[in-house]
């Protein structure tokens, strides 16, 4: 990626800051599969198992409006550190539980779901840091360093959270998620970001800010058309990462050794492309590059529908799937970066906070679609219909987007 150089002042900020989140997420992201580890295999409960995935996702949906509201008039390093630190000292407590005795499985989706009230408060807090933090012709650079980390961090909590398990009583790997909130929480305390004039004193009027916070949406016409398109898609998009598993098992026949591969190709796809993002720094057409994620999306989901049931339909298979990820990135990093640039910095911690509502309602909706018809028509059939999907609403939104242009 881009060579930082220690002599520019922010990017020695944003590395720092960069480094702290990475031990941390990697650190919760081991904790998160040890949890979820734990409830399969001692269960092999389908019901728990959709239980947590409702939990993680109902802090979203339920709270993420009123969030961003309160992130546009806090110190949003603040939010930051009280999220890290949140998400530690829940473990911590839930560590002291299995030190007293073995709590019940339900209560570990119970306390997956708390520590998704936190990723509310983080997520559109650090999307709001980096506009302050980092000049405007660096955000592209930027964000592509944030999603590498992501990315990495993506595929390696997963396997050291599979190699603790496996050597640490679980009580100790709970314990370890603090120590990661803690490096994180220095990591940002120690570094000075710049606050914005707010009225922070007084009182919110939240149904006016959050009119505020979709407006942001309603006045630029661009992105709102990549917005609506992004969700309509992600209602298809979203259920294939609970299909992953399904296609290699039922669909290729393969072992778990070989889903993990998958997985693992998938996160790949995502490091490559924030990889190539970061070091090319600039992208002047993001629409056009958003589009390009968009059909990658599609392109890859309708390959994965029409492969043959052999040893060769699965290699490919796994290509498609590194496909997938950097396709996912290839839209997201542009995406977040307009909105970066466009939207007033004052209005980001709403403008978020409602982006990210909206795409976490898709989940939901998508499994309560995809379900049934992949338990009708298989799940090949889903992935195929996710394809068609993106193609149109890719081809839609391209043509709305030239339409726009020409109204000026």
């Amino acid at each position: 990626m881009h060579n930082i150089e220690m002599g520019d002042k922010w990017e020695k900020k944003f590395l720092i800051i960069v480094m702290g989140e990475a031990v941390s997420e990697i650190g919760s992201y081991a904790v998160q599969f040890s949890l979820v580890w734990w409830v399969a295999s001692k269960t092999s409960s389908p019901m728990l198992m959709a239980f947590a995935n409702l939990l993680a996702f109902l802090p979203q949906l339920l709270l993420g409006p009123f969030v961003g509201v309160w992130i546009d008039r806090l110190k949003r390093k603040n939010v930051v550190i009280f999220a890290d630190l949140f998400i530690g000292i829940v473990s911590t407590i839930y560590a002291i539980f299995f030190l007293l005795g073995t709590p019940p499985f339900w209560s570990a989706c119970i306390v997956l779901g708390i520590r998704a009230i936190a990723n509310v408060f983080y997520t559109p807090a650090i999307q709001s840091i980096i506009p302050i933090l980092v000049p405007r012709q660096d955000l592209i650079r930027a964000n592509g360093w944030i999603q590498f980390m992501q990315s990495g961090t993506l595929m390696l909590g997963p396997i050291l959270g599979a190699a603790m398990y496996a050597l640490i009583p679980l009580p100790i790997i709970l314990l370890s998620d603090l120590i990661g909130a803690v490096v994180a929480s220095v990591s940002i305390g120690i570094i000075k970001i710049p606050e914005l004039n707010q009225a922070k004193h007084q009182a919110p009027n939240f149904s006016q800010e959050m009119k505020e916070g979709f407006t942001v949406f309603l006045r630029d016409k661009k992105l709102l058309i990549v917005t609506l398109s992004a969700v309509v898609g992600m209602v298809f998009y979203m259920p294939l990462s609970s299909f992953f598993p399904l296609m290699t098992s039922s669909y290729f026949h393969k072992s778990a050794l070989q889903a993990g591969i998958v997985q693992f190709c998938y996160a790949g796809g995502m490091l490559i492309c924030s990889a190539l993002t970061g070091i090319v720094g600039k992208i002047k057409d993001k629409m056009s590059v958003i589009n390009m994620g968009l059909f990658g999306i599609g392109l890859a989901s309708f390959l994965c529908g029409i492969l043959p049931q052999n040893n060769t339909g699965f290699l490919i298979y796994v290509v498609l799937c590194f496909l997938l990820g950097a396709s996912g990135n290839l839209y997201n990093i542009p995406y977040i970066s307009y909105m970066q640039e466009s939207i007033p910095k004052k209005a980001h911690g709403r403008a978020f906070s409602v982006m990210n509502s909206l795409m976490s309602a898709t989940m939901p909706l998508g499994l309560i679609i995809a379900g049934p018809t992949a338990q009708k028509s298989g799940v090949s059939f889903w992935f195929l219909i996710t394809g068609i999907a993106f193609f149109a609403i890719t081809g839609t939104c391209i043509l709305l987007i030239r339409l726009c242009v020409k109204s000026k």
